[in-house]
């Protein structure tokens, strides 16, 4: 199937549901820095507050991911981005509050919408044929990767020209937004028999390799982000190329997700893809250790983006081969968690390890963590293809789900 078959009415409904979603997301933790940097300590309070933010994500993903009524699930996401909205109206209005109650905000604007991507998901695949998916889930991940590229941009200017609470309130105004086109969609996916409890809970650990892998992959985005400004000035080369490097990490991301996405099969089986893809996108931070031109960084960092997207769309077409039809949803939400948490744990490290290491240093570190969750992953999963014969399927988007139960 190709693109054009995706270009519906339902999909673009979608597609607008989801950018006025997502953006508010991608642009929280560095608007909540430029919320506060003129405060004494502001910096550090910034990072504290992106800290609460990612925080609410990660505890509240599961949850509310476990909570959502495949059939009737258009209360629950309308009722999580009005949340949101109002976690982002606060601080916006409120600048100046005491810092616990910004935490607060900024927890609740986390929190609050935690489910609504991996719902989001599991709505699109319901709006397309089965044979379809793997080009839906690309468009999705195009989606994604533009809008991260664009967010810092827009919340430097906004914060820059207008005013520090701007791109917060844009924020809350862009997921009120997202709550009312909620009606342009479907109010649920369809499922088969639901699981219920601790079968569903069993159904959603089965998984963990996947989410291990997932995790992994992510470790890699927050070493090109959150070492890369350290490494410039480390190699003497201006800072302010940070911002036009992630930036074309991103469009790399992008362009990847668009390629992956134009066949539906590519060789080999979905776990052996993501792990070639996630060594191939580990091997790129890793030459950003060694390599001292701008050129050659820059290089580096779209090819590593343009496996990245794949690295997470075999991820997420995993678990569709493994889960339940009743327990996607749930599962997205787990993966969105696990990402998360990939990504903070790396994060932590780079920070920690920046304090004694240089920063070239502290790139190895991170990769040499992120090639050992790979292989904990691969290994879990090969002992899981061998338990379930769905999760032997070579189809990168085969609409497998038979499970050992």
């Amino acid at each position: 199937m190709s693109y054009r078959e995706l270009v519906t009415r339902p999909v673009l409904a979608w597609c607008a549901v989801a950018v006025t979603g997502r953006l508010p997301v991608a642009m929280a933790p560095l608007a909540l820095v430029f919320l506060v940097r003129e405060r004494p300590g502001g910096y550090t309070l910034g990072a504290v507050l992106a800290a609460a933010y990612v925080l609410g994500e990660i505890v509240a993903a599961p949850v509310l991911g476990m909570r959502t009524k495949a059939e009737r699930a258009r209360p629950q996401l309308a009722a999580g981005l009005a949340a949101g909205a109002a976690g982002f109206a606060g601080p916006a209005l409120a600048p100046g509050a005491h810092p616990v109650v910004l935490g607060a905000f900024a927890f609740l604007a986390g929190a609050g919408p935690a489910a609504v991507p991996g719902a989001l998901r599991a709505l699109l695949t319901g709006l397309v044929p089965e044979r379809a998916v793997t080009q839906a889930m690309s468009v999705e991940s195009v989606l994604t990767f533009a809008i991260w590229a664009a967010a810092p941009a827009l919340v430097t200017g906004l914060a820059l020209g207008a005013g520090p609470g701007v791109p917060l309130l844009l924020q809350a105004v862009l997921m009120a937004t997202a709550t009312a086109g909620l009606r342009l969609l479907p109010p649920g996916w369809a499922t088969g028999p639901q699981d219920r409890g601790a079968s569903a809970r069993r159904a959603l650990l089965r998984a963990w390799p996947v989410y291990v892998l997932g995790a992994a992959g992510l470790s890699l985005l927050a070493l090109a982000e959150l070492i890369l400004p350290a490494l410039l000035d480390q190699r003497g080369i201006g800072i302010g190329w940070a911002g036009p490097l992630l930036a074309g990490f991103s469009l790399g991301s992008a362009a990847g997700a668009f390629v992956y996405g134009l066949r539906s099969r590519w060789p080999g089986s979905l776990p052996v893809q993501s792990v070639v893809l996630v060594l191939g996108v580990t091997a790129g931070v890793a030459l950003l250790a060694v390599l001292p031109w701008t050129a050659a960084l820059a290089g580096v960092l779209i090819a590593a983006g343009l496996l990245q997207a794949p690295a997470m769309l075999t991820r997420n077409l995993a678990l569709r081969q493994i889960l339940p039809p009743s327990a996607l949803a749930a599962g997205y939400s787990v993966m969105y968690a696990a990402v998360g948490a990939g990504y903070a744990v790396s994060g932590s490290l780079a920070g920690a390890l920046l304090k004694v290491v240089a920063p070239s240093t502290a790139i190895l570190y991170g990769v040499a963590l992120t090639v050992l969750l790979t292989a904990v992953g691969a290994a879990g999963e090969r002992r899981l293809a061998r338990r379930s014969p769905a999760a032997q399927e070579p189809a990168a988007g085969a609409p497998v789900r038979k499970v050992r139960r």
